[in-house]
């Protein structure tokens, strides 16, 4: 509830291990009211298509498969189409891979994916903030995501900011 609301319709998508992965980590995910949910096995939805216009894509988080699958062209799946659409269509795409370490395919995976015009943002978390929680340390990810959408949002205490005040 702490991120923006905003004019923006919101999709998402979940790969097939998704849930499975959520559930083991964080138990429930909430998904807000009039956010539009698909299955990862379909076509017929919009954003699959070059002749939809979407704002941005996120793949939070980014599995490097994943990151494998996308830079390789495959796009069997909503997720993939949506990926490729993206990146043909000139579209912003960011991509959260939460791996570590990375090994050299995963490296050279993520610069193909920069060069073809993603926005790779890792999910390493900043710790000049002094983050509390466990939440105050995701949430120097996700604001960074929520920067490069071009979002406001004051989830973190901005360098050499007070928090709390506007930068």
């Amino acid at each position: 509830d702490r991120i923006p609301t905003t004019e923006h319709e919101v999709h998402v998508v979940m790969s097939r291990y998704a849930g499975q992965v959520i559930h083991e980590e964080i138990g429930d995910l909430r998904i807000r009211e009039g956010v539009i949910l698909h299955r990862d096995n379909t076509m017929n939805v919009p954003f699959v298509s070059g002749s939809a216009v979407f704002d941005a894509m996120v793949i939070i988080p980014c599995s490097m498969g994943t990151v494998g699958r996308i830079v390789h062209g495959v796009s069997d799946t909503t997720l993939l189409r949506a990926a490729d659409v993206f990146l043909k269509e000139k579209r912003k795409l960011l991509v959260v891979p939460r791996e570590t370490p990375f090994n050299l395919i995963h490296a050279r995976n993520m610069v193909s994916l920069i060069e073809a015009g993603a926005t790779v943002i890792p999910a390493m978390p900043a710790f000049y903030g002094r983050p509390q929680t466990l939440e105050d340390l995701v949430d120097t990810v996700v604001a960074r995501v929520l920067d490069h959408l071009g979002l406001r949002n004051d989830l973190i205490a901005r360098w050499k900011e007070t928090p709390g005040t506007e930068p």
